[in-house]
């Protein structure tokens, strides 16, 4: 879904009343990358006229997120969705990114960001955005979405609002469910302040003893096991009413259970996030997957970077937790809405079909129509493209490697994994095909963040079934998405392979956009054997045949193909470079397209997250366009189109891959890109390109300063990029069953 992106910009660093617009003016000033492309840069040639604001970008990246919440085309259990989203993507945010400018603004760094921002200055204007953000956040749920809800009989009730009936079902439910896991902790000499965990939801009590009245303190952690909103009882289930109480609310009027004899002054909810950002060195150990887990353990007790509160707190009970979180007023932010607004998956998950996107069901792709078929036999004839969540994950990639694992004539298959699911089918596929003898290996990338523990499992199932397991190049993530099959055919041993956008993860497969190349073209997978070479072995080949792999060519073959335009241009030909992906911040590669720009190349970016590329500036980048996408699905595919001197379109270089133009994807991670070569599936490619550039639904417009204005629809066809494309592959799967139902001529 729409998490973990980034956004948008600014350049306007004056201080003014928080709002929309001094906030954008202060998202203007900002351009944070990474550390390690700041160690990359000299820093004396770098200008708040080439570069937006890595952090503040992805702020406004989370605004066009939350607008799909506050958009009232958006059905309104999906507006519910994206409230949750925006939640999802701001935790992580605060998690990484925040504590980075904490670490150092503490430690007194001066050094300003491209922008000309300290990190002190980039947090007072990230907290600035995030209050503004969270405002409009609480509005459009109270004031809109909360009475659409009721008025479509979705009903979240205040404990005083519940019928007599109710509110004894609900205090039974408590005294069945809620009580038993409870575990109120005092703090006082005798009980020390409790360890509470990342993005915990807590009620803190101030208790009065009957004798006296010094304030005491008690936390209630809100069980995590339980929704926050607890479906009552329907009285009469056919009438189409869903009534909710808060568990916030069931608990607050249940605390005399808790504490017998005690007087209850007052209740405060909150919430905290930690630091998540813990990182050991690779150096120190023989044991990566050892030292991972040890990261775990450390991340539990990460610092704590921000406090959240309801409305009106106690002022006792918010300097309490302040002091002993060791936290300042700039990290405590008080929400007038929900504190989590995650929480209100019991109503993302109702059976109410006019509420919801029209429902979708990927494809199967036409090339694989006919699953009697031999999926080998199908690759040898032609390279295939895949495009989900329109096309089937599951018919295409999962039926390839399923294939591989059951076919006695693959000999072995190589495959990475860097997210997959808990019940991933991969795992049980691979782990059959080692039980069958053949020569299984999976790099499984232990530091694929939030993932981490889950990839640890995943590693031990494998390597107990006989499956070689490795972890990568040391000192480098593996982000890659490949699987290599090799298989004895009737004519020698031949490869085939996958190579794609996204990562093999089924659910994902259907909620993001992403593209695979299924293929047995010697000059592809021969560069796949090798790059397998390198992330098992001591390899160290510099060379490859057809692929552009990080951090080995892919960088300087990209700029080479950025200067190619120029070249193009000044020879009398045109330039034009087209290119899709997540996020956008390399600064050696904004410079080439700098350089482009101003040599007459013509350049549309379609950037979903942030983007630290100012377009259309004058004398800079008056030939750069830029865009995002946002709605239904993620936008995760990365798609690159360079002309190359051709007059026709589908001529030049056509590139898919799983890296983002970021030093981190270019020069800190294994990340593989292949060339598109077969006119169809670039004029497949092309397609799904034009397509959202001329999306007026969905697709919004970039200026300089990093501001985004989405597009005015401009007649009823503009239904944006994801319905047009479901319609349009329904179409066709629909056309290519009635060609194959048609008798021979």
């Amino acid at each position: 879904m729409v998490n973990s992106s980034a956004a948008p910009i600014d350049t306007d660093t004056r201080s003014a009343t928080p709002g929309p617009s001094s906030d954008r003016a202060e998202v203007a000033a900002a351009l944070v990358p990474s550390m390690q492309a700041i160690a990359d840069m000299p820093r004396g040639d770098v200008s708040p006229a080439e570069f937006l604001n890595r952090d503040l970008s992805w702020l406004e990246f989370n605004r066009r997120v939350l607008h799909e919440a506050e958009d009232e085309r958006t059905p309104l259990l999906e507006r519910v969705k994206f409230l949750g989203i925006f939640t999802s993507n701001l935790d992580e945010f605060f998690m990484k990114r925040v504590w980075q400018l904490k670490r150092q603004a503490a430690a007194g760094v001066l050094i300003p960001s491209p922008d000309g921002l300290t990190p002190a200055q980039q947090l007072s204007a990230i907290r600035r955005i995030v209050r503004d953000l969270a405002t409009r956040q609480a509005d459009v749920y109270t004031r809109q979405i909360r009475p659409a809800l009721t008025a479509s009989g979705i009903h979240l009730l205040a404990w005083d609002q519940l019928a007599d009936a109710e509110r004894a079902d609900a205090n039974a439910f408590f005294t069945r469910n809620v009580f038993p896991i409870l575990t109120p902790l005092a703090v006082d000499p005798g009980h020390p302040f409790p360890f509470m965990s990342n993005l915990s939801e807590s009620l803190g009590v101030i208790l009065h003893h009957p004798d006296h009245g010094e304030n005491l303190f008690a936390r209630i952690k809100v069980p995590e096991t339980l929704p926050r909103w607890i479906a009552l009882p329907a009285p009469n289930p056919a009438d189409g009413q869903f009534r909710f109480v808060s568990l916030y609310d069931m608990i607050r009027h249940n605390l005399g259970d808790l504490f017998p004899e005690m007087r209850v002054v007052d209740v405060m909810p909150f919430r905290i996030t930690r630091n998540a950002d813990i990182e050991l060195n690779d150096d120190d150990t023989d044991d990566l997957r050892e030292l991972v887990t040890q990261e775990l353990r450390q991340r539990r007790f990460g610092t704590v970077v921000r406090l959240e509160h309801g409305p009106d707190p106690n002022p006792w009970v918010l300097d309490f937790l302040t002091h002993e979180l060791e936290l300042s007023d700039d990290d405590v932010y008080e929400l007038s809405g929900e504190l989590d607004y995650q929480e209100l998956r019991p109503l993302w998950d109702l059976n109410l079909p006019p509420l919801r996107y029209e429902p979708w069901t990927p494809l199967v792709p036409t090339a694989l129509l006919d699953e009697e078929a031999d999926i080998f036999a199908l690759i040898r004839r032609g390279n295939i493209l895949v495009h989900h969540p329109y096309e089937s994950f599951t018919a295409s990639v999962e039926r390839f490697v399923k294939a591989a694992a059951g076919d006695p004539k693959v000999l072995a298959i190589k495959m990475t994994l860097y997210r997959t699911g808990d019940d991933s089918p991969f795992l049980h596929t691979l782990i059959q095909a080692a039980e069958a003898g053949k020569q299984v290996v999976c790099l499984v990338e232990l530091k694929a963040r939030f993932d981490e523990e889950r990839n640890i499992v995943i590693a031990r199932k494998l390597e107990k079934a006989g499956v070689h397991v490795v972890y990568g190049v040391l000192g480098y993530k593996t982000h890659t998405k490949t699987t290599l099959v090799v298989r004895q055919d009737s004519d020698g041993i031949r490869c085939y392979a996958h190579i794609g956008t996204g990562n093999y993860h089924v659910q994902t497969s259907k909620l993001y956009t992403d593209v695979g190349l299924l293929t047995s073209d010697p000059g592809i997978t021969q560069d796949l054997v090798e790059l397998f070479h390198y992330l098992t072995g001591r390899s160290l080949k510099r060379t490859y045949n057809k692929l552009l792999v990080a951090p080995v060519n892919m960088r300087s073959k990209f700029l080479e193909f950025i200067d190619a335009e120029i070249e193009h241009v000044r020879a009398g030909g045109s330039g034009y470079i087209l290119a899709k992906m997540n996020s956008l911040e390399d600064r050696k590669v904004v410079r080439a397209l700098y350089r482009a720009s101003a040599a007459g190349v013509r350049i549309d970016l379609i950037v979903r997250g942030f983007c630290c590329l100012r377009p259309g500036v004058p004398g800079l980048s008056e030939n750069i366009r830029v865009i995002s996408v946002i709605g239904r699905f993620l936008e995760h595919s990365r798609i690159w189109h360079f002309r190359h001197g051709e007059s026709d379109s589908l001529g030049g270089r056509f590139y898919i891959g799983s890296a983002d133009w970021m030093y981190r994807n270019l020069m800190s991670r294994v990340e593989a890109v292949a060339p598109i070569e077969d006119r169809p599936l670039r004029e497949r490619l092309w397609e799904v390109l034009q397509i959202m550039l001329h999306d007026h639904r969905q697709a919004w417009d970039m200026d300089p300063n990093g501001h985004y204005t989405q597009r005015t629809p401009t007649s009823s066809d503009d239904t944006g990029t994801h319905q047009t494309l479901m319609t349009l592959y329904r179409q066709r799967t629909a056309a290519t069953l009635v060609a194959f139902a048609s008798p021979n001529p």
